[in-house]
């Protein structure tokens, strides 16, 4: 017998026809190519501007990360030593966090988002960053995005909904999707699903039509913006039909083998990161996000001999703080390599760093105590101008949304609030 669930729609409905709905949309709406008004210049830009979201489990320890002096000639830090001769292509920032957000661990979800997860039954989040930029500009992309993890499917990307967008761990089943051509008979496989889907959502909004007979006028409302949806998805699936009959780019690369080792943390690190330069540079994404969660086991680096989540719930004893600084120097000196690839990477008018704004930062500003206030931040390229350390408030923290809101801006989505956002981040600047 099917469960029952509950639309605000004033009646009860079959889980099979709400999910038939909810899930195809929900699960598709950041991939549409909704409202293309919403994107300004997006077909006159030469260069295209891109987004860039690591996202880290288990935080990045604040005294071993952040300067001590706020302003351009900070000294570096501990984990920065390394980062000097790209100084000018990042920006730290310390003393933000998301409003009203906490939770410990549990505050992941709401780490690209910066909407604080519900409670019980209304335990969702919304829409992220990186799916609003996919859901109004993704559509010139073979993939509108790319969500990925170090390991497991788990990610900070959500739809409009609340729904999690599972994430791809394995390099290789990536490097396959992006550039290895399907054979015929697996593109008409593809095409065969896309219309299906099509009349899946055909189906989906007869149903809803004839539901709405019964309807107050709010509940109406809603149903319309549902019907926005679908009619957004079936948008998708044209175009998903159109992209089946394009050729993949080609690279002088080999499929990457995959790390069996599930500790070898700064390995799977690397080596996701490669492909996310390779998906960037190809144009085959222009919105990725890569979750690297925390490993329970000791992490291949010579000094280390405790597992990394226990190293992070470290309790201010130093031997934990000595090897978990060997970890999480290694964590940065990954994403510094990666700033130094796109770097290396030339285009008009620019680097590829210089049009891609890349983004590390964790929900936990403190792992030890599980606290979500003071998250570490470092920002890099996207054609801002870097160099310095923007230190705020530690007591009273600045909203950390109001960056997400500078990044959408720089993209090229016109829009003038994100989340909890008061304005575009204060001492950030356009180059």
């Amino acid at each position: 017998m099917s469960r029952q669930v509950y639309f605000n729609f004033g009646k009860k409905l079959s889980r099979r026809t709400v999910l038939r709905g909810t899930a195809g949309v929900g699960m598709s709406i950041p991939w549409l190519s909704a409202m293309k008004e919403a994107f300004a210049g997006s077909e006159a830009s030469k260069t295209p501007r891109r987004f860039v979201a690591m996202t880290l489990g288990l935080g990045l320890h604040a005294q071993n990360l952040n300067p001590q002096k706020a302003g351009r000639d900070y000294e570096a830090s501990l984990y920065l030593k390394k980062l000097q001769d790209i100084r000018d292509k990042f920006t730290v920032i310390s003393g933000s966090s998301h409003p009203d957000v906490s939770g410990g661990h549990r505050a992941e979800a709401s780490l690209l988002s910066a909407t604080p997860m519900g409670k019980g039954a209304q335990s969702r989040t919304t829409i992220s960053i990186d799916q609003l930029l996919a859901k109004h500009m993704g559509h010139n992309t073979r993939f509108p995005s790319l969500v990925l993890s170090s390991a497991g499917n788990s990610s900070p990307s959500y739809t409009e909904n609340g729904s999690m967008i599972p994430a791809e761990s394995s390099p290789a089943r990536l490097f396959m999707q992006l550039f290895v051509n399907d054979s015929p008979a697996e593109q008409e496989k593809q095409l065969q699903r896309a219309r299906q889907g099509k009349s899946i959502m055909d189906l989906v909004a007869d149903d809803a039509k004839n539901l709405a007979r019964d309807l107050g006028a709010g509940d109406r409302d809603r149903l319309s913006a549902y019907f926005h949806s679908v009619r957004e998805l079936e948008k998708r699936m044209v175009e998903a039909e159109q992209w089946a009959h394009l050729p993949k780019p080609k690279v002088d690369t080999k499929r990457p083998i995959d790390i069996s080792n599930p500790n070898d943390f700064i390995g799977r690190q690397r080596l996701m990161n490669d492909m996310i330069r390779l998906a960037l540079s190809t144009d085959s994404s222009r919105f990725i996000s890569f979750h690297l969660g925390g490993s329970g086991g000791v992490v291949p680096l010579e000094g280390v001999d405790e597992g990394y989540h226990s190293l992070s719930h470290h309790g201010l004893d130093k031997e934990k703080l000595a090897q978990l600084a060997l970890v999480e120097t290694a964590i940065v000196e990954a994403w510094g390599d990666f700033l130094r690839g796109l770097a290396a990477i030339e285009e008009e008018e620019g680097s590829l760093l210089d049009h891609t704004s890349v983004l590390l930062t964790s929900n936990l500003g403190n792992a030890s105590s599980h606290d979500n206030r003071n998250m570490p931040v470092l920002f890099a390229g996207g054609g801002f101008k870097h160099g310095q350390h923007l230190a705020f408030d530690q007591k009273k923290n600045y909203p950390l949304p109001n960056l997400y809101l500078s990044v959408l801006q720089q993209t090229g989505l016109e829009v003038d609030k994100f989340a909890t956002s008061t304005g575009t981040m204060t001492g950030l600047q356009a180059s």
